[in-house]
Order: structure tokens, then C-alpha cells, then sequence
């Protein structure tokens, strides 16, 4: 049976996924939601609308990422770019899932690599956490499986404890404690950061945000006493990129906001350039 939850008249997706609006709960006094209309409500009669692009937003008001940061990103990460890393946090996030597992993916942005994940592993559905409604809204049409929600990470999540069997952290704000809390014993945290030599090629072109060389060291002593390492990879790949492939990869994350205009004017031939991650896997201990 299709799991596609599209309104056929209008395109829209046509509900909430039962899986992941299971393991919601009220931001407000942390009830149950449930469905009814277009509307995620409580027994208390706190009410959220279902945007008609599928999302909803319990936060109320945010300041994630732009509407031109987004499509950047979106654009890039279309066009294949990052697949490579999508394909390995894919095998990560969905190895050995059981049936009907929720997979949560801490700062979702547009889905892709949550998307990626639940192709691999047909039978579970996904929740995509962000602040940036026009994040979520590519995210909540990236696969019929993700439920998408606005909401701050820093903040006590809207999910039941020990809700999800895997959370993923993909270049995200990392809230340790809500991560113990919601994922079940023995469950998968699965972090992506930048190596240090990320994107460094660019460097000659444009004044990029410096990715700190301790990064992992001080990643593994703030998780060492909740959680146990239990995998590493290193993810390059080597990069060929027209201009306006430079302009987006620069233009879709923070160094958004750090970039004068104009910078990249000087990029006017393809750049061949290194993207380098690190994917760290770690198991909740009990």
C-alpha cells in the first residue's frame, strides 16, 4: 500500500505521519497530539495548523535560514554534489531499523539527507526538526514519511521520551541532553561536522568561518558520559563547481551571513575544490 499522503486536487500533502505524530507531544503542557483537520490539537485545546505545504510550526516565530540561503542549498545538494555523504549517513542512520522506527534528523533543513535515509529503510518514517520554515517547506514534501516541524533546538524538544530509535545531527546545534532523553537505550546518534580542511580551496576567493581543528575531541568528551563512540568515517569529495555552484555552496550555510557581496566576483571559471565531513556514530548508552 502507497504511503504518498498527497491531496490529489491540490498537491499538498493531506496529513500529519502517524509514526512520528505518535511521538509528538504539546510544546505547551505535553500532551498527546492528535490530528483533526488541518490542525495537530490536544486534549488541553492547544491547536497548531498544518501548513498546506505539510509542516507545522510549534514554535510559533523563528529566525532559521532564509528563503535564499535555502534555495541555495537546495539547488546544491540536488544537483548531486553531496550524495556521497547523503548515501554514507544513509547506511548509518538506517542500518538494521525495525519496522515502523522513527528516525529524527536535528536540524533537517530541507530533508535531503533524512529523505536519503528512510529510502534506504522503506518501513520506518522520519520527524525533521528546524527553525526555518522555508526549510520545512521542502523538507515536508522531501519523502512521504517525514513529518516536518518548526521548532528551536536549544529548547526541551515536543517529543516523548525515548521516542526515537535514531536522531541525526547533520552541521546542526547539538542539544546533548534532549538527545539522551528522546532516543531510546541502545538507539543511534549519527553527527556530521566539517573537517577542518572543508571547502579550503575557497579560501583564496572568499573569507570563509574557520572550522576548529578540536572539533571532534571536544564532540567525543561532551557525549562520553551518555553515550559510547561505536564508528568514525571520513567522507571527501573531490569537487568540480561552475560559479554559480561556488556562489550557492558558499551562500547556503552560515557563511551566509559573514560573505561581503561581491566577493566571489572573481570566480568566473569552474573550481575544482574539496568537501571534507567527518560522520561519527555513537550508541545511547542504557
Amino acid at each position: 500500500m502507497s504511503r504518498g499522503r498527497s491531496d490529489e486536487k491540490t498537491g499538498s500533502p493531506a496529513g500529519f505521519p502517524p509514526v512520528p505524530l505518535g511521538a509528538l507531544c504539546c510544546p505547551h503542557c505535553q500532551s498527546p497530539l492528535a490530528q483533526r483537520d488541518r490542525a495537530l490539537r490536544c486534549t488541553s485545546g492547544h491547536s497548531f495548523d498544518l501548513a498546506k505545504q505539510g509542516y507545522v510550526n510549534l514554535l510559533g516565530s523563528g529566525n532559521g535560514d532564509t528563503t535564499q540561503m535555502v534555495a541555495a542549498r537546495d539547488e546544491f545538494l540536488s544537483a548531486g554534489h553531496y550524495a556521497p555523504l547523503a548515501r554514507l549517513v544513509a547506511h548509518e542512520a538506517a542500518h538494521d531499523l525495525r519496522r515502523d522506527a522513527l528516525v529524527v534528523d536535528a536540524g533537517t533543513g530541507t530533508g535531503y539527507y533524512l529523505s536519503a535515509t528512510l529510502a534506504r529503510a522503506p518501513a520506518a518514517s522520519g520527524l525533521g526538526m528546524d527553525t526555518s520554515t522555508a526549510a520545512l517547506r521542502r523538507a515536508a514534501r522531501a519523502h512521504p514519511g517525514i513529518g516536518a516541524v518548526a521548532w528551536d533546538l536549544w529548547k526541551p524538544w515536543p517529543l516523548r521520551p525515548q521516542s526515537a530509535d535514531v536522531i541525526m545531527n547533520i552541521f546542526a546545534p547539538r542539544n546533548l541532553i534532549e538527545c539522551h532523553r528522546v532516543l531510546r537505550p541502545e538507539g543511534t546518534l549519527v553527527v556530521v561536522t566539517p573537517d577542518s580542511t572543508h571547502l579550503a580551496e575557497l579560501r583564496a576567493y572568499v573569507d570563509m568561518l574557520d572550522v576548529d581543528a578540536d572539533k571532534l575531541t571536544r564532540l567525543d568528551s561532551s557525549l562520553q558520559a551518555q553515550f559510547s563512540l561505536t564508528g568514525r568515517h571520513d567522507c571527501e569529495i573531490e569537487l568540480t563547481l561552475e560559479p554559480a555552484d561556488v556562489h550557492r555552496v558558499v551562500h547556503m550555510g552560515p557563511n551566509a551571513y559573514h560573505v561581503q557581496e561581491g566577493a566571489l566576483a572573481s570566480v568566473t571559471h569552474a573550481l575544482t575544490v574539496t568537501a571534507a565531513f567527518v560522520v561519527s556514530v555513537y550508541r545511547r548508552n542504557s
